[in-house]
Parts: structure tokens; C-alpha cells; sequence
């Protein structure tokens, strides 16, 4: 049950990007309680501290800071789906160009990832300098989140197709590219560590989903055999290819989404 409040807007790849919600989907789904995130209503709330979350505006911060009172507990195992983008050759870029470059691509890196990811119901976990790790699945819950997280990477590619170029022609740049992983399957979720506390997911299929993301061509969405098999109705571009990933000690079979 989602409430929308702003017309949508046309986004970068030329579909309606998704209106904001004028609830938190996270405590509609996991709570059933209506907290208002925008409009009059959400003002009291405002004054307490509660607002949409920089992990997805369509969630609220009590969702980010109050696992343990929603789910009873510190981490809980979840199904998810967690994504891996990478900008290709920005460690390289920052040898040789002005700081005030190097901020605009990478705000336009971020900005283009918030908006594929929260467009399909992603979390935008955390910006790791040039990479992004979102998840899928928590807290809004969706029974094809396999999909919507590939559908999100081929919208993000789109976008950083349009929106590099403008930005190598205003600078001077040469042609950016991202590298995409993704994977499926059972992850630990919730907050980790005592003195400082992280909402994050981890386990293997963080991990393999992080490899797949290394092993990536520019320009190229890698997703493991279980999300793919996950996706029945979305179009491959070819069969999967083993790949020996860093810490798996056998191949690993991946297709190009």
C-alpha cells in the first residue's frame, strides 16, 4: 500500500521515474503503522527526528534506527537481493584532475544510483568512495526483488551513459563506465558493531555479489545463476561464463544482464 503525492517525472532512460510516497512503505509493510513522510501530517513527526531515510526517501529514519525494536531483534537472516556498482578508472582520475571535477562525477554517480535503486524498491545501503551497495528486499518487501534489482542496474547503466557523456563534454573526460554485480539468496541483515553501529547485510552473497561486480567488463551488469533463474521473464544477453572469483574455490557461473 503505497500513497503518491507528486506527478511523476520523466527520468534519464525515458520512463516516468516512480513519485515519492507520502507514507513509509518500510513501517506500512513490516508494521502496518501509517507514518507520514511528507505533507502536513509528517510535521509532528519532523519535530521528533523522523524523516525519510537517505537509504531510500520512499523509508524513514525510524526504519534505519530502530531495527531492533521492529524486528526484535539486533540482525535477522533475510531473502535479498544485493547489488554491487563500481565507476571504472576513478582512482585514476584523481591524479590528474581538479577536486572540483572529481566531485561532480561522483555526484553524478550517486545521484543517477538513488534514483534507479529507490525507483525499484531498493535500499542505497552505502557509497564506498566510487562504488554503491544497495539491497533489495528490506524493508519493502517485493516478491520479485531478483528482477527489480536487474531492471535497476540496466536503468542506472542507461543513465550513466546520458548523463557521462554530458558530463566528459563539459570536462574534458574521457568515457566513463560502471561495472555491475549481482546476487541472491540468504543474507545476514541488521545493525553490526557496538561503539559504532551499521544497518548493512553481509554474507556470502554480499561477497559473491561484490566479486561479480570486480569481474565486470565496463559497461557490463554481471548477476549469478540465482538471480537469474530468479528472473524468468527478463531477456539475457548470452549464456552464463564461469569465472574464478577472488575467495571461491570453485568457478562461478555469472550471465550479462
Amino acid at each position: 500500500m503505497i500513497f503518491m503525492c507528486i506527478p511523476p517525472e520523466p527520468s534519464d532512460n525515458g520512463r516516468m521515474a516512480r513519485p515519492p510516497s507520502l507514507l513509509c512503505v518500510g513501517c506500512w509493510q513490516q508494521m502496518h503503522l501509517p507514518v507520514p513522510l511528507r505533507g502536513i501530517a509528517s510535521i509532528p513527526f519532523r519535530l521528533v527526528g523522523l524523516r525519510p531515510s537517505r537509504m531510500n526517501p520512499n523509508t524513514c529514519t525510524f526504519c534505519e534506527l530502530a531495527f531492533t525494536k521492529i524486528m526484535r531483534a539486533r540482525n535477522v537472516t533475510i531473502d535479498a537481493t544485493v547489488f554491487f556498482a563500481d565507476l571504472r578508472g576513478y582512482t585514476n582520475l584523481t591524479r590528474n584532475l581538479p577536486p572540483q571535477t572529481m566531485a561532480a562525477l561522483l555526484d553524478t554517480f550517486y545521484d543517477a544510483c538513488g534514483t534507479a535503486i529507490w525507483d525499484h524498491d531498493g535500499l542505497l545501503n552505502k557509497t564506498i568512495g566510487d562504488a554503491v551497495m544497495a539491497v533489495f528486499n528490506f524493508p519493502i518487501h517485493k516478491d520479485d526483488h531478483a528482477a527489480q534489482a536487474v531492471l535497476a542496474a540496466r536503468d542506472l547503466q542507461a543513465s550513466c551513459r546520458t548523463k557521462f557523456a554530458e558530463l566528459a563534454a563539459a570536462h574534458g573526460l574521457d568515457k566513463k563506465d560502471l561495472g555491475i554485480g549481482i546476487d541472491s539468496g540468504s543474507v545476514a541483515f541488521g545493525e553490526f558493531g557496538k561503539t559504532h553501529r551499521d544497518l548493512t547485510a553481509i554474507g556470502t552473497v554480499v561477497n559473491r555479489a561484490a566479486r561479480a561486480q570486480a569481474a565486470a567488463a565496463r559497461g557490463q551488469i554481471l548477476v549469478t545463476q540465482e538471480v537469474h533463474d530468479r528472473a524468468p521473464t527478463l531477456s539475457w544477453q548470452e549464456a552464463a561464463n564461469d569465472y574464478e572469483l577472488k575467495g571461491f574455490d570453485s568457478p562461478i557461473s555469472l550471465y550479462a544482464a
